[in-house]
């Protein structure tokens, strides 16, 4: 008689409860990458579908945005901008901002809102938060496009600086992604649960912007609030990305490890808890 191992070999795939907390199979992951791009396409398709002006809003948003931030902070509270332009200094907080904010806000949905998905077939359950980031990705790539023409702009009259920093790009998105991932699946696993979590993440990254210097400069930061203005890691990323592409704010090499560091830790944490969760959550959901 065939035992059950002669017989498991006649499989492709074979699904295993995981063993182990640190049994997290990114192989299945990679395997799964088509899988990946299926769900890109699903995020970024559907935001806009039936919608007159389609992936313009990709466009509208940062600017509305931005306009009315240059109303409110540069124009009625006459708040500093470092001697920046305060259009172009609100843009660059706004448009590097709302990566993240998009991130985190998606992820923590992310057992809640494919329950049913989850609920017929299996498939790597991070499949779904990690098309959530490159979707975002390419929405950041199109309003990124859009801040460099005013960059160029300014750049032309003398009042922006670009410089050699702008090869920090892509470790400031992998901080931003990185963030946004970990803190978004620890919320998602948590609200599986705890469904208050949800709501209060809409409003709680709004009040976390407000905490990272996006409508004002570090440099106007009182001395004896500064620490807790630092003890954000998004701080050195938002006036990193200004300091490279505007010429005005602080770059800091033991900030930008800080939140490096912080970024493995939430992203460790996350999946912990996300690979944890996600054997048991269709009990809960």
């Amino acid at each position: 008689m065939e035992t059950i191992t002669e017989h498991s070999e006649k499989w492709t795939d074979i699904i295993e409860p995981q063993r182990n907390w640190f049994d997290w199979r990114l192989g299945d992951l990679w395997r799964a990458r088509d899988l990946i791009l299926l769900f890109i396409w699903r995020d970024f398709v559907s935001v806009y579908k039936q919608t007159i002006l389609g992936p313009l809003w990709y466009l509208i948003q940062p600017i509305l945005t931005t306009l009315t931030f240059t109303v409110i902070f540069g124009r009625i509270a006459s708040l500093p901008t470092d001697a920046l332009p305060d259009f172009v200094f609100y843009l660059a907080g706004s448009v590097i901002w709302a990566y993240f904010a998009e991130c985190l806000n998606k992820t923590s949905t992310t057992f809640i809102s494919n329950a049913n998905l989850f609920g017929k077939v299996y498939f790597p359950r991070l499949a779904v938060p990690i098309s959530i980031l490159i979707s975002n990705l390419i929405a950041f790539a199109i309003q990124f496009a859009l801040f460099l023409i005013f960059v160029a702009y300014y750049w032309a009259k003398g009042l922006v600086a670009p410089n050699w920093s702008v090869a920090l790009l892509p470790l400031y998105l992998l901080i931003m992604a990185g963030l946004g991932l970990g803190l978004g699946i620890i919320v998602s696993a948590l609200t599986t649960r705890y469904r208050d979590l949800q709501f209060f993440v809409r409003f709680g990254v709004q009040l976390f912007m407000y905490a990272t210097p996006v409508i004002y400069p570090l440099s106007s930061i009182p001395q004896k609030y500064r620490i807790l203005i630092l003890a954000n890691p998004l701080t050195s990323v938002v006036e990193g990305f200004r300091y490279s592409f505007l010429g005005a704010g602080e770059l800091n090499a033991a900030l930008l490890t800080y939140s490096v560091v912080f970024t493995l830790l939430a992203l460790t944490i996350g999946i912990l808890l996300f690979n944890r969760i996600e054997a048991t959550f269709m009990d809960t959901v």
